[in-house]
């Protein structure tokens, strides 16, 4: 028998709203006052306990080291050959970027007309030395001279912006720290000049800086007083103006730098009102303004005139239920991307007014608009997948609407004809009709073991995508299913909205629906559920785990949100501000306190028993920091009457996101995996006859 470590209890009243709480264990959580957190600077207790935490969870998942080891091999064995074919040409230069045959990092590079290929970037370079490592945002300046890219090497999400100059092959640091990616940088269109954005001490992105591509002072052109409001600098689709977003869940604003005038301040299209959300690109002269105005929650396209921001006219009206997720606009056409029917398809626009719809006849897929495609391209490059196809890259004709598959990312010995993706839905408890996505192997006969997984938070949707661990797993006997639950946006801005504030238990009571109907349909066995859920996604499933622990063989929580009132009621994490709209101000409004106080994870752990937990955790996360998960192991040890382990395995190199590492993504999947089989209780066998 290993024994779990038992966290000290001292009780810490909170008094709040007229409310009273006892968190017994607030001492664990540790802010350095300065820099960033690893375990040499933390307290001597913490430190302690963590690792015991440590040495625990190595003792106890050791043992399925075994099955672990045979899901690292399938997957290493038939890993897809991921390298994306070039797409359209920009400067007479064609980008691509993939992974090297036996690689486990990106390799950028570009080719020209005359078939010369220049590498640009190797990320396995980049990364010798450090723990941690993960890149974003790569992009070449338009005249062609430079490639730029942030990075990140302690894992804290604070990126430094880096620029190779292609002609040379020097690469410079051009921002040094605290530079925000994820949007937080572009060229100007000159290629003068790059906009980057700036992180806080809070590591809130609240300013844009310019600076000069050639060296100098960085300038500041806006600072953001507003906690609520995040920032996104980026290019029109011509390059005709910079465009710098600021947006909150239920407010917006854009403002423009035109091209040719990128010294001057820029000028507001329209000013932030509470309710409204804009983005701005242009098209055919015009400016285009996606929003949701007038009570457009599912947004409408506007065209407005590039001087004057007045509106021309309704390019696009507003339809229920049908969302537009993005516009990509193109001299020959205007392309969108909306959901009908909870699914994606392609919309081409003509200047006569003329449309082309494009769809994928199965029942679950996905498509995405490649980056970085050039204005003037004569085909829009799309990838479409499956949860049973890789993804493949489609260049469709922007005056025909006809398909071309450019490439596959065929992991190798792969059979797509092996499996059954199937579409169904279950009814929540309101009678909502909840959609489920699932994944089998077309010779699995009757129930078998499940995997479901989920998210259901900020309107992003849990798309039907292909994973290359999930389909292993599912040749280990699983199923393998994902519940499109409320506070997604996968049936549009109202099935967000039915997921927020008073209405999160929505998506709790929704998974807890989907994995009945499961076994109710025969998809799966009593049970032999296990849940997974990442971050939010966290939140979602543990708080399933609390409503109904009866029903789950087993629990994955990933980085997960589950301290979600003491979280949400601490006016320095660096995205409260912004998510208030999103989960309520418990700080602010009794009724958010007490909602999320009956949702909370960390907070109505009861004396029940509970599943066997396996909750992951990055020391340098500041989303979701390592005492959330770390808390509600040491509450379920404490209140749960059953004897089965509740396990923390934290990353003392890692934020919220892991190294961006292939090897480090399927030996973390292999954990999971074996973990999950464990949980239903029939090992992986070494002859790979799965768990059935």
């Amino acid at each position: 028998m290993i024994t779990p470590p038992i966290a000290p209890r001292e009780p810490h009243e909170i008094r709040q709203l007229g409310r009273a709480r006892v968190d017994a264990y607030a001492w664990m959580r540790f802010i350095p006052p300065s820099g960033t957190r690893t375990l040499d600077n933390l307290p001597p207790r913490l430190r302690g306990h963590l690792d015991a935490e440590t040495r625990y969870a190595r003792d106890l998942l050791g043992p399925l080291e075994p099955a672990a080891r045979w899901f690292r091999e399938r997957l290493a064995a038939g890993a897809p050959d991921v390298r994306e074919p070039a797409a359209g040409a920009s400067g007479g230069w064609r980008y691509h970027a993939g992974l090297p045959e036996g690689g486990s990092h990106r390799v950028f590079s570009r080719t020209g007309a005359d078939g010369r290929t220049q590498r640009l970037l190797d990320e396995a370079v980049r990364a010798e030395g450090h723990a941690y490592y993960r890149a974003t945002d790569h992009q070449p300046s338009p005249d062609g001279r430079y490639f730029a890219w942030a990075e990140d090497v302690i894992g804290d999400d604070r990126h430094r912006i880096c620029l190779l100059d292609i002609d040379s092959g020097a690469i410079r640091i051009l921002v040094a720290s605290d530079a925000f990616g994820y949007g937080g940088f572009t060229f100007s269109p000159s290629s003068r000049h790059l906009f980057w954005i700036w992180r806080d001490e809070h590591s809130r992105p609240t300013r844009l800086y310019r600076s000069p591509v050639e060296g100098g002072e960085p300038v500041l052109v806006h600072e953001e007083r507003d906690s609520a409001i995040f920032m996104r600098v980026a290019r029109t689709a011509a390059d005709r103006f910079v465009t710098l977003t600021l947006a909150g869940p239920d407010t917006g604003e854009v403002r423009l730098i035109p091209a040719g005038a990128e010294t001057d301040p820029p000028r507001t299209v329209r000013p932030r009102r509470r309710g409204v959300r804009y983005e701005v690109d242009e098209w055919n002269g015009a400016l285009l303004m996606l929003t949701d105005a007038d009570g457009a929650i599912d947004r409408k396209l506007l065209r407005l005139d590039p001087v004057s921001f007045t509106v021309r006219d309704e390019l696009v009206p507003h339809r229920a239920g049908v969302p537009i997720i993005a516009v990509r606009p193109f001299a020959e056409a205007l392309v969108r991307l909306e959901r009908a029917q909870g699914l994606h398809r392609l919309v081409l626009t003509h200047a006569d007014g003329r449309e082309t719809r494009i769809g994928f006849d199965e029942p679950a897929y996905c498509i995405e608009l490649a980056a970085s495609q050039p204005y003037g391209a004569r085909r829009v490059r799309i990838t479409h997948q499956t949860p049973a196809s890789p993804p493949r890259w489609v260049d469709v004709d922007l005056a025909s609407g006809r398909r071309h598959v450019a490439g596959r990312a065929d992991p190798r010995g792969f059979d797509p004809g092996a499996y059954r993706v199937e579409r169904l839905e279950a009814r929540a408890p309101d009678g909502a009709m909840v959609p489920v996505t699932v994944l089998s192997r077309k010779d699995a006969k009757g129930p078998r073991p499940l995997l479901l997984t989920g998210y259901g938070a900020y309107g992003i949707a849990r798309e039907p995508d292909f994973s290359w661990p999930a389909a292993v797993l599912v040749d280990a006997g699983f199923r393998y299913a994902i519940a499109h639950v409320r506070g997604g946006s996968e049936k549009g801005a109202r099935w967000y909205q039915d997921g927020c504030r008073g209405r999160k238990r929505n998506s709790m009571t929704d998974f807890i629906a989907c994995a009945r109907h499961l076994v109710e349909t025969g998809h799966a066995e009593p049970g032999r559920i296990v849940a997974h859920g990442v971050s939010a996604g966290g939140l979602l499933v543990c708080g399933a785990m609390n409503s109904a622990p009866e029903l789950w063989a087993g629990v994955i929580a990933q980085v997960p949100f589950v301290d979600m009132l003491n979280t949400m009621s601490d006016a320095d994490h660096p995205l409260v501000p912004l998510l208030r709209p999103d989960w309520g101000d418990p700080l602010a409004d009794p009724e958010a306190y007490d909602w999320i106080a009956a949702i909370s994870p960390y907070e109505n752990v009861r004396r029940v028993a509970y599943p066997p937990l396996l909750c992951t955790a990055g020391l340098k996360d500041d989303r979701v920091p390592y005492w959330e998960p770390a808390k509600l192991v040491a509450n379920i040890r404490h209140r749960g009457t059953g004897d089965r382990p509740a396990i923390l395995v934290l990353d003392p190199d890692s934020g919220h996101q892991g190294s961006d590492d292939r090897d480090r993504a399927f030996e973390q999947a292999a954990l999971f995996w074996a973990f999950a089989c464990q949980c239903v209780g029939v090992p992986v066998p070494p002859d790979g006859a799965g768990c059935s």
